[in-house]
């Protein structure tokens, strides 16, 4: 048998010697002595307060030197983490190494230290700056004028139309330094010294183009003797004075361009530019596929000759069919002549694109401003052209 545990209470019978079975000894004390089979206790440097941070091991080991710190107190320098500190020393300020190759470092100086950024940034912000510069500039510039008529380039200002300009000058409303015109041939370069009815007028604008949906019902002028509805009672306010680019029948709606460039609407107009329109027409009859295609070369009705028309069918309705027709001419009621010509009714045309500008979702009655960039697009194209 076992003998009995032996209580190590007060009560016992014995005690347990210190140290005996206790996980936690005593640390040995710095100023003890070495016992049998206990490691030497290294003594702990004090720290300094004040610890400079070097750059690499030999400017430690030289500032150790210097501070006549003890050989044990200097601390190894590992590549790559942090960098030795060495007691003893005053703090030191390193300098910015010069830059290689004579370049300016990209950051010269710290993030605090750099001014306010107050110029937009991003695409977005870009954008906004473009389009402040392009209205400053429209709105503080004046636009080089090459020697023309003084009635058109009165037209051009938005004094009026050129009959209503030569109706002016013929009632001597207008005048040049003080001395009034009699003829509207006469050739200026400049609007300076040029009065109407007693008030100069202003200098040129650049050129603007503006969509606007015209709807069915109106005529595409300014004004009609027969006292017909048309596009002016209904343009949105705030437009300038704009004259349309071409001209869509009473009946036929769409895009159509205004703008306040009688020379870009010229151009736009001419059939040697070459600028499509397209249409979106719906037609009552019956018509064959060859006969659709056979266009794109053009036919002759009662003497007059139309060019290429490139038609396409979208779909039909029992005798109701919706196609597409794009040409580059546009002749007075083309489209209409053409399909009557050759069996159909057509019961609604729509005009969809002019060039590079297509009418999208643009509300009855309303327009809107093309941008700049696809001006200067449609201009080049021109040119070319």
């Amino acid at each position: 048998m076992r003998p009995p545990r032996k209580s190590s209470g007060p009560g016992g019978g014995g005690q347990r010697p210190p140290g005996a079975g206790d996980r936690r000894a005593p640390f040995p004390r710095p100023d003890a002595g070495p016992r049998d089979g206990a490691r030497p206790v290294r003594p702990r440097l004090p720290r300094a307060q004040d610890e400079t941070i070097t750059t690499s091991r030999r400017e430690a080991e030289r500032l150790a030197e210097t501070s006549g710190a003890p050989p044990a107190s200097r601390r190894n320098h590992i590549p790559g983490g942090r960098l030795p500190k060495v007691p003893n020393s005053t703090p030191k300020a390193l300098a910015r190494p010069p830059h290689a190759g004579g370049r300016p470092p990209r950051n010269p100086a710290p993030f605090s230290d750099l001014p306010p950024q107050t110029a937009p940034t991003g695409r977005r912000g870009r954008g906004d700056a473009r389009v402040a510069e392009r209205q400053a500039a429209r709105a503080g510039s004046a636009v080089p004028i090459e020697p023309q008529r003084i009635a058109k380039l009165l037209a051009r200002a938005g004094i009026g139309s050129r009959r209503d300009i030569e109706r002016m000058i013929a009632e001597g409303k207008v005048a040049l330094n003080g001395s009034v015109l009699t003829t509207p041939a006469f050739v200026v370069a400049s609007l300076d010294g040029i009065t109407v009815e007693g008030n100069p007028v202003a200098a040129l604008e650049p050129s603007r183009l503006f969509r606007f949906h015209k709807p069915a019902g109106f005529l595409t002028t300014a004004r009609d003797p027969g006292g017909r509805p048309t596009i002016m009672d209904i343009l949105p306010p705030g437009l300038p004075r704009v004259v349309p680019v071409g001209r869509l029948d009473m009946n036929t709606e769409g895009l159509l361009l205004l703008t306040t460039d009688g020379a870009l609407k010229r151009a736009l107009e001419l059939p040697l530019s070459g600028v499509p329109r397209r249409y979106r027409v719906r037609a009552y009859g019956e018509i064959s596929q060859p006969a659709v295609e056979a266009l794109i070369e053009g036919l002759t009705i009662d003497g007059m000759r139309y060019g290429p028309i490139d038609a396409e069918i979208e779909r039909r309705t029992g005798r109701n069919l919706w196609l597409t027709i794009t040409l580059t001419e546009g002749k007075n009621r083309e489209i209409r002549r053409v399909l009557e010509y050759l069996g159909l009714q057509v019961s609604r045309l729509i005009r969809v694109a002019y060039g590079p500008i297509e009418l999208g979702d643009l509300p009855p009655r309303d327009a809107d401003e093309v941008p700049d960039g696809v001006v200067m697009a449609l201009r080049k194209s021109l040119a070319r052209a």
